[in-house]
C-alpha cells in the first residue's frame, strides 16, 4: 500500500505557520462585520435565551470571529437558525446604528460590558467573547475621528446595500417578525458548522463583499481547508476557486509560504506534477529565507527544513511514477538526516526508501523488517505499524498463511487503539478485507468491509466533516461493489458506483479506483450475458488504468470471438510479464485462459499439465477461489477424456467452497459439470437412474443462477441438457418444455449475432 505513505508528509499546515501581520494591507482591525459579530456577542450577554439556543450560539463564535467576512444576508441567516429571537435583537441594533447617526455607533461601543469587570459574563476578559470584545475596543479606541465616521460611512453601505437587493428575501426590518414563526428552532448541534461552511464555501473570497483577509482570516482559511482537504475534500473549495484564492493571496505577499503548500496540496488534486513540485519547492525556499525555522531552533531549524523538502520532493515524485528523480531525492534527505543525527527523518526516509523498492517490483522485505525494528527503537509507534502492514501485504502476496498474517495485524490493531491511530485502524480493516478476498473468503471479505465503514473514527472532527474520503474507504467500497456484482445485485452495485463517485471525484487521487472497479464490473457483466460488443470498448479503458488487467480482458474478449491465435499469444506475452512481477493471481488466471484455448482445438490432454500446476500454485499460495476454479477446469478436461466417475470425484472438493464464498456465475458453472457429470456417469443405465434423477435437481439449481445473470448462452445449454434428460426419463411434458425454451434462446441468440455481424 505504498499510497498510505502520503501520510508521512511533512504538513506545516497542522502545525504553528507563522502569517506576516498586514500581509493583506489591513491596518485597522474594526469592520462592519465584526461589528455584526459584537452586536451578536453583545445581545447574547444581555439577553436571556434558552439553553439549547445558546448551545448553537456558542457553537458560531469562532466561526464567525476567526472566519472570513460573511455578507449581512448571510450572517442573519445563520443566526436566525440558531435563535430568531437573537437575530430579530441583532438586527435592530444595526438598523438603529446604520439608520441613526455616528453618535448611535459611538452610543453602542459605549455601552459594551467592560471586559476586565464582567466577572459574571460571558465578556470576562480571559473567555473567547472577552478577548474579541478587549480586540475591538482597543481598536476602536484608537481610530481617529475621520476613521471613525469612515467605519460608520462602511456600516451604513453594509447594511443598506443588503437590504438593496430584493433576491435576498429580507425586505425590511418588520418582515423579521412575519418571519419568526416560520423559523425551525429545532436544528441539531451539529448542523451549525456545516451551514457556516457551505456559505463560505458556496462564495468564494473574491466574489463577495468582504473585505481583504485579515491575518487570523488568513491563517484560518488556510488550516480550514489544508484540514478539508485531507478528512474531506468535497467539502473543500474546488481546485480552480482555491487556485485564485491562493493567486491572489500570494499577490500581496509571495513569501507567504504556508499559501505555496496549500498550492502545492491543490495542485496533487488534479494531479498536476509541475506545478505541485513548483510550489513545494517555492514553500520551502521562503520557509528558509523567511527564518520562522531558524529564530526557534537556530541552525537546527534550516536544516531540519532542507531535509524535510527533500523527503517531501521524493514522495512527490514516487506518487508520479518518477522512480529515479525520487531515488535521488530520497538519497539527499538520508544525507542531510545523517548529518544532523535527526533520527526520526531518517526513520521516515526508511518507509519511504523500502515503499520506493515496492514500488520497482523489487524485494524489500529486510529493508520493511529494518524499518520496523528501529521505529520500534524510537518508539514511533506509526511507522512501526506501517511497516508491519506492509509486511503483511508483502507476505499475501509470497503466500503466507492467513492465521499469520491476521495474527500480525491483531498484534498492530493493538498498537493503534492504544495509540488512537484512527488512520492505520482503518487502512487495517481494508487490508484485512483484501486479504480475505484474495484467499477467496468473500463473506468474511463482506463482515470486515461492514465493519470499517461502520466505524467511528478516533480523531477530532472538526467543521462537520465525515472522514470517509481515505483511500482504506475507497478500497472497502469498490470490494463491496465487486462483491454485490458477483452475487448478481445490480442495483445496489449502482448505489455504491454512485456513492464513490459523489466522494471521490474524478480529478481526486482515489477515483481510479472506482473507476477501475466500475469498469471490471461492467465488463463481466457483458461478458457473462454474451454482450461481447459492448465489452470490447471496456478494454481499452481499462488498459488505461491498469495494464495488466486490460490484456486479459482483451484476451478474454478475442478468445470469446473465437481468435484463438491472438488471444494466445497475448496470454503468453501475459504470463512471461506476470512471472517476472511476482503477480500469482493473475499468472494463475492466465493458465486457466490457455487451457481453455487448449479445449477449443480438442487438446484436453494438452491443458492438463497447465491445469495441474495453476491448482500447484494456487494451492501453495493459498487462493481458495484460483484452487476452486482450477479443479473445475481439471473436472471439465477429465469429463471430456472419457471418465465421468473420475471427474465428478474430482468436482466434489470445489462443490462445497463455491457454494459457501463463490460468484453466481461460479456457481451455476459447478452445477452445470456436475449435472453433466451425473449425466455422463448415469448413461441412462437401469442401474444408475439415481444419478439421472439428481441430475434434473442440478440442472434446475444451475438455471436459476444463469437466469439471475441473465446468462442466455449458458442457460440455452442447460434447457438443451433438460430437454436430453427428460427424454432419457420418459417426462414427455417437461421435455416438451424444456425444448420450446431451448429452441427460442436458440432463435433470440442466432438473430443477436446475425445483426451485429450485419
Amino acid at each position: 500500500m505504498a499510497s498510505v505513505h502520503e501520510s508521512l508528509y511533512f504538513n506545516p499546515m497542522m502545525t504553528n505557520g507563522v502569517v506576516h501581520a498586514n500581509v493583506f494591507g489591513i491596518k485597522d482591525w474594526v469592520t462592519p462585520y465584526k461589528i455584526s459579530v459584537l452586536a451578536l456577542l453583545y445581545e447574547m450577554t444581555a439577553s436571556k435565551i434558552t439553553l439549547p439556543e445558546r448551545r448553537r450560539l456558542n457553537k458560531l463564535i469562532l466561526p464567525l470571529q476567526q472566519g472570513p467576512d460573511l455578507t449581512l444576508g448571510q450572517f442573519l441567516q445563520t443566526v436566525e437558525e440558531c435563535c430568531s429571537q437573537t437575530a430579530y435583537a441583532v438586527k435592530l441594533r444595526l438598523h438603529e446604528m446604520a439608520d441613526g447617526e455616528l453618535k448611535d455607533m459611538e452610543y453602542f461601543f459605549s455601552t459594551l460590558p467592560t471586559p476586565f469587570t464582567a466577572f459574571d459574563s460571558e465578556a470576562y476578559k480571559t473567555s473567547v467573547v472577552g478577548l474579541f470584545m478587549r480586540h475591538m475596543l482597543l481598536a476602536y479606541n484608537k481610530l481617529s475621528f475621520s476613521q471613525v465616521y469612515k467605519l460608520y460611512r462602511s456600516l451604513q453601505h453594509y447594511y443598506h446595500s443588503h437590504y438593496a437587493k430584493p433576491t435576498d428575501g429580507q425586505v425590511g426590518l418588520p418582515a423579521l417578525a412575519a418571519d419568526d414563526s416560520d423559523m425551525d428552532l429545532t436544528s441539531t448541534e451539529d448542523t451549525v458548522g456545516d451551514r457556516v461552511d457551505k456559505e463560505e464555501m458556496d462564495t468564494p473570497l473574491h466574489e463577495s463583499d468582504r473585505g481583504p483577509l485579515s491575518q487570523k482570516q488568513a491563517e484560518y482559511f488556510l488550516a480550514r481547508q489544508a484540514y478539508l482537504l485531507k478528512n474531506d475534500e468535497n467539502k473543500a473549495l474546488k481546485p480552480a476557486a482555491l487556485q485564485e484564492e491562493l493567486n491572489n493571496m500570494l499577490k500581496f505577499n509571495p513569501d507567504f509560504a504556508e499559501a505555496h503548500y496549500l498550492n502545492y496540496l491543490n495542485s496533487m488534486r488534479v494531479q498536476d506534477i509541475f506545478l505541485s513540485a513548483h510550489s513545494l519547492l517555492h514553500y520551502f525556499d521562503r520557509l528558509i529565507l523567511s527564518g520562522n525555522e531558524g529564530k526557534s531552533n537556530g541552525d537546527e531549524g534550516y536544516g531540519r527544513s532542507l531535509r524535510y523538502a527533500a523527503l517531501n520532493l521524493a514522495s512527490l515524485h514516487c506518487r508520479f511514477g518518477h522512480y529515479r528523480q525520487a531515488d535521488l531525492a530520497l538519497q539527499e534527505a538520508i544525507r542531510i538526516a545523517q548529518e544532523s543525527n535527526d533520527h526520526v527523518c531518517l526513520q521516515h526516509c526508511l518507509s519511504w526508501l523500502y515503499t520506493l523498492e515496492q514500488m520497482k517490483g523489487s524485494d524489500s522485505t529486510v529493508l520493511t523488517e529494518d524499518s520496523v525494528k528501529m521505529a520500534a527503537h524510537f518508539c514511533l509507534p506509526y511507522l512501526a505499524s506501517l511497516g508491519i502492514q506492509s509486511l503483511v501485504q508483502q507476505g499475501a502476496t509470497q503466500g503466507k498463511t492467513a492465521h499469520k498474517l491476521m495474527d500480525a495485524l491483531k498484534d498492530t490493531d493493538i498498537l493503534h487503539w492504544k495509540h488512537s491511530l484512527s488512520e492505520l485502524i482503518e487502512i487495517s480493516l481494508a487490508q484485512t478485507t483484501s486479504i480475505w478476498r484474495m484467499y477467496g473468503k468473500s463473506t468474511m471479505a463482506l463482515q470486515q468491509g461492514q465493519l470499517l465503514l461502520n466505524i467511528s473514527s478516533l480523531e477530532p472532527v472538526n467543521f462537520g466533516v465525515q472522514q470517509n474520503n481515505t483511500e482504506a474507504f475507497a478500497v472497502a467500497l469498490c470490494h463491496l461493489a465487486e462483491l454485490h456484482a458477483e452475487q448478481g445485485l445490480y442495483s445496489a452495485v449502482s448505489e455504491i458506483i454512485q456513492h464513490l463517485k459523489e466522494q471521490f471525484p474524478p480529478h481526486t487521487q482515489h477515483a481510479k479506483l472506482w473507476m477501475l472497479c466500475d469498469l471490471k464490473i461492467q465488463f463481466e457483466r457483458h461478458m457473462n450475458e454474451g454482450k461481447y460488443h459492448l465489452a470490447e470498448p471496456l478494454v481499452t479503458a481499462i488498459s488505461a488504468l491498469n495494464k495488466t488487467e486490460g490484456l486479459y480482458r482483451k484476451a478474454q474478449v478475442l478468445k470469446a470471438l473465437n481468435r484463438s491465435t491472438e488471444a494466445y499469444r497475448i496470454l503468453q506475452q501475459l504470463q512471461v510479464h506476470c512471472e517476472k512481477t511476482k503477480c500469482t493471481e493473475m499468472v494463475i488466471r492466465v493458465m486457466l485462459s490457455t487451457a481453455e484455448l487448449h479445449w477449443e482445438s480438442s487438446g484436453f490432454s494438452t491443458a492438463l499439465p497447465l491445469l495441474l500446476q495453476a491448482l500447484a500454485l494456487a494451492r501453495q499460495h493459498h487462493l481458495q477461489s484460483l484452487a476452486s476454479e482450477a479443479i473445475l477446469h481439471l473436472a471439465f478436461t477429465q469429463l471430456m477424456l472419457g471418465v465421468p466417475e473420475q471427474a465428478l470425484t474430482v468436482l466434489h472438493e470445489a462443490i462445497e467452497p463455491v457454494l459457501a464464498h463463490g460468484a453466481v456465475m461460479d456457481k451455476g458453472r459447478t452445477m452445470l459439470l456436475a449435472a453433466r457429470c451425473q449425466m455422463a456417469v448415469a448413461g441412462f443405465r437401469p442401474n444408475r437412474q439415481g444419478q439421472a434423477v439428481l441430475a434434473v435437481d442440478t440442472l434446475n439449481e444451475a438455471a436459476a443462477y444463469f437466469s439471475k445473470l441473465n446468462c442466455k448462452e449458458r442457460l440455452r445449454d442447460v434447457h438443451y441438457l433438460q430437454a436430453q434428460l427428460h427424454h432419457a426419463l420418459g417426462q414427455t411434458l417437461q421435455r416438451n418444455k424444456s425444448a420450446m425454451l431451448f429452441r427460442l434462446l436458440d432463435q433470440e441468440l442466432q438473430t443477436h449475432v446475425f445483426k451485429k455481424l450485419s
